[in-house]
């Protein structure tokens, strides 16, 4: 069987799991429409695994790094879903406190990618917090299909109350500085960007590819660093109205939209993975975090 390499695959089967990614298509109507372009030897399965998440061969950091501390950790979330579960990582060898990132997952729970983000997050010598806001349904149930039907069972406003708590247990850390920024992937994009909105003391945001906020926009106080991949036309129509609302409340933000890339361009587990715009991006927000978390 041939191997599958991305241009060998149209734009269109990457639209079409985005939009079974995002619940926006069944199971059944997804594998329909990508029998369309299973032609000239390629199948369905064929194209089903090429497109689909590769967890065990792509992590990054090992979750027994020597370099590292992790450790699963669990904190309150009163007004959310009550005790939520979280990777917490920091280097092993530190002097001092640290400041803190919130790494925040996509609308599957927190995933071996995800965990693997928040240890990356930890090795440029920030102590993170990487929830999973699918704790009180039992949490990440070990594959992402299951997952994201899990997440679609929780209310997307008390899931930000798991965050919005996980922000609060995070800077009052005792190996946290108090300094505490958030990074979100496209739910966790929505999240970062809301965050933004609702926390007068968070530190900075870094949405990739999240939902804009529409409402009180003025009460963000936050810097933003905004990610974008210049095919991802769901996510890119509602960033001209919210970059004119930044602009007139005059809000501290750079924005970047990398070229030919997909939405989950920085998730690597995935074929939609761009390489020079996922470092590009990364190597980014770790030195805006830097800038404005100490």
């Amino acid at each position: 069987m041939k191997k599958l390499k991305k241009e060998d695959v149209k734009q269109e089967v990457f639209d079409l799991y985005d939009d079974y990614a995002h619940n926006r298509l069944s199971r059944r109507l997804f594998l329909d429409k990508l029998s369309i372009y299973a032609v000239g030897g390629i199948t369905v399965p064929a194209l089903l695994g090429f497109i689909s998440p590769d967890y065990v061969k792509k992590i990054q950091v090992s979750p027994d790094d020597p370099k590292l501390k992790s450790e699963y950790i669990t904190y309150n979330s009163p007004k959310g879903g009550g005790t939520i579960k979280g990777l917490l990582s920091r280097p092993s060898e530190t002097k001092g406190k640290l400041p803190g990132i919130l790494v925040v997952h996509e609308n599957r729970g927190l995933n071996p990618h995800i965990e693997d983000v928040g240890r990356r997050a930890a090795l440029a010598g920030f102590i993170s917090l990487a929830p999973d806001a699918l704790t009180p349904l039992g949490g990440y149930p070990g594959n992402d299909d299951d997952g994201r039907e899990l997440q679609r069972k929780r209310d997307r406003d008390a899931m930000l109350e798991d965050f919005m708590a996980a922000f609060k247990y995070l800077k009052s850390h005792p190996e946290c500085s108090g300094k505490v920024g958030v990074v979100g992937f496209c739910f966790g994009g929505w999240i970062s960007n809301m965050m933004a909105v609702k926390l007068p003391d968070l530190g900075a945001a870094v949405p990739f590819y999240g939902g804009q906020p529409t409402e009180d926009i003025e009460k963000i106080k936050a810097p933003l660093l905004l990610h974008f991949g210049e095919l991802d036309k769901r996510v890119n129509q509602g960033w001209p109205a919210y970059e004119t609302a930044l602009k007139e409340h005059n809000k501290e933000y750079k924005a970047y939209v990398y070229p030919k890339a997909n939405h989950g361009f920085h998730n690597d587990t995935t074929p939609r993975y761009d390489r020079d715009a996922a470092e590009l991006a990364w190597k980014r927000t770790i030195e805006f975090l830097r800038e404005h978390l100490g």
